[in-house]
C-alpha cells in the first residue's frame, strides 16, 4: 500500500512539472546557429520577487531534462532541495560536434570549444538576465556529456560549483587530472561521480581510477560522492545516479537529520547555538538562500544540549528561539529550564509564567509549565520559612 501511494505521488508530482515547461531558442553568435532549450522554473516562481534560485544545466537536454526535472521536484516537494532553474539543451543530431575533443587531452576543441564558450559567454549570462537566479550552478551530464562538463573545472572562474558526473567517458589524459585540479579549489564545490556493475567496461574502468584519485585528496572545500550501482547498465543507473547526486548536493539544505546531529551537532566544540547559526549562513552563501531556522530544528539541538549536560547551550538557544520565534513560548521556556537548572528558582519562576503568555509549541506541554510554577512557588515558600527560622534564631 505504501508502495502504491509513494508512486501514485511520484507520477502527480511529474505530471504538474511537465505542465510547467517552455520550449525556448537562443540565438549563439560563438555557434553561429539558434539553439533549442527547454526551461522549468519552480513552483510559485515570481519574477518580481526577491528570492533567487540555483541553476542546473542539463546537457543531453533531449533525453536527460524530464528525468532531472522529475528528481528536482520530487526532492523540492518534500524540502530535500531549494526550487531550482532546470535548463535544457537540446543538442540532437550536434552532440557529436558539441562534444568534439582532443583525443590527446580529453579537453574540447573546434567546434567543441565553441560549444564550451557558448554555454560559458552566451547560455548563463541569458538565464540570469532572464530569471533570478542564484550564484549556485549545477551542470548535468552523461556519458560523452559527462566527460564534457570537466572542461569547466579548467576554467579559472569557477562558473559550476556543482558537477554531477553519471557514467562519464573520459578520454584522453583529462582523467588524471581532475583530482589534481579539484585538489587546487579554495572555494566550495561539489562533485559526484557515478558508475554501475554492468557500465560499459573501458568507461567502468577509467570512473574507478578517477574515484581513487579524488579519494585522495585533502582539501576540505572539496565534497566528493561517489556511487557504484549493481545491477544497473550505463543507461539504467540514470535514475538513480539523479537521485543520490541532488540529495547529497544539497545535503546541507535538508533539515537537520540524525546522522548529522550525532556526528557533527554533539561532538561541535563551542555553544550549539553557533553551529545553527553558521550552518544556515552556509546555506545562504552556497545558494543564495535565506532559510529561517526552523522551531523543530531548534528542539532538535536542545536535545542534543540536554544529552551534553551543556546548560550554556541551553541558555544561548533560548536566547535564539526568542529573536527568530519571539511570538512563541519556546525560547522563553527554555531560559526557565536553564535558570531552573542553575539555581535561579525566582527568575526560573517568572520566565515560566512569562511563557504561558506567549503561543503554544506543540512538543512544550503547558501543563508541565503549570507544574513547574507549582513547584517553584513551594520551594520559594520553604526557602522564606528557612530563612525567618534562621532570623528568629539569630535574635
Amino acid at each position: 500500500m505504501k508502495k502504491t501511494i509513494f508512486v501514485v505521488l511520484t507520477c502527480l508530482i511529474c505530471a504538474s512539472s511537465f505542465a510547467q515547461i517552455t520550449y525556448q531558442e537562443i540565438s549563439s553568435a560563438k555557434l553561429n546557429a539558434v539553439r533549442k532549450l527547454k526551461v522549468k522554473l519552480p513552483k510559485n516562481y515570481d519574477a518580481d520577487a526577491d528570492e533567487k534560485y540555483p541553476v542546473i544545466i542539463v546537457f543531453d537536454g533531449d533525453y536527460l531534462f524530464e528525468p532531472v526535472v522529475g528528481q528536482v521536484d520530487f526532492q523540492y516537494y518534500f524540502d530535500n532541495m531549494p526550487g531550482s532553474i532546470v535548463v535544457g539543451i537540446m543538442q540532437g543530431e550536434n552532440r557529436f560536434y558539441d562534444g568534439y575533443y582532443d583525443p590527446a587531452t580529453g579537453l574540447p576543441t573546434e567546434s567543441g570549444l565553441r560549444f564550451h564558450n557558448f554555454v560559458s559567454d552566451e547560455l548563463l549570462p541569458y538565464i540570469d538576465k532572464k530569471y533570478n537566479t542564484s550564484k549556485f550552478r549545477v551542470a548535468v551530464g552523461h556519458d560523452n556529456m559527462g566527460n564534457f562538463i570537466n572542461s569547466y573545472l579548467f576554467k579559472e572562474a569557477l562558473e559550476f560549483q556543482a558537477y554531477v558526473c553519471i557514467s562519464p567517458d573520459f578520454i584522453g589524459s583529462l582523467n588524471n587530472f581532475i583530482a589534481k585540479r579539484l585538489a587546487l579549489y579554495k572555494k566550495d564545490i561539489f562533485y559526484y561521480l557515478a558508475t554501475a556493475e554492468k557500465d560499459i567496461p573501458h568507461l567502468r574502468h577509467n570512473i574507478l581510477s578517477v574515484d581513487g584519485q579524488i579519494k585522495e585528496i585533502d582539501n576540505q572545500n572539496v565534497t566528493y560522492y561517489f556511487d557504484d550501482f549493481k545491477e544497473e547498465t550505463h543507461y539504467t543507473l540514470v535514475t538513480s545516479a539523479l537521485a543520490r547526486s541532488f540529495e547529497k548536493i544539497f545535503d546541507i539544505y535538508n533539515p537537520l537529520r540524525e546522522k548529522e546531529l550525532e556526528e557533527k551537532v554533539l561532538p561541535y566544540e563551542g555553544t550549539l547555538d553557533n553551529y545553527l547559526t553558521d550552518r544556515y549562513k552556509r546555506i545562504e552563501k552556497l545558494f543564495g538562500i535565506k532559510k529561517e531556522i526552523s522551531v523543530e530544528e531548534i528542539e532538535k539541538v536542545v536535545k542534543i544540549a540536554e544529552q551534553r549536560e551543556d546548560l550554556k547551550s541551553l541558555n544561548k538557544l533560548g536566547a535564539l528561539a526568542n529573536k527568530l520565534h519571539p511570538e512563541s513560548l519556546m525560547g522563553t521556556y527554555y531560559l526557565a529550564q536553564y535558570a531552573e537548572k542553575s539555581g535561579k528558582t525566582k527568575k526560573a519562576k517568572k520566565l515560566y509564567e512569562s511563557a504561558l503568555t506567549l503561543n503554544d509549541v506543540s512538543h512544550i506541554n503547558r501543563e508541565y509549565i503549570f507544574s513547574k510554577i507549582d513547584e517553584l512557588t513551594v520551594a520559594d515558600l520553604d526557602e522564606e520559612i528557612d530563612d525567618n527560622e534562621d532570623d528568629d534564631e539569630e535574635n
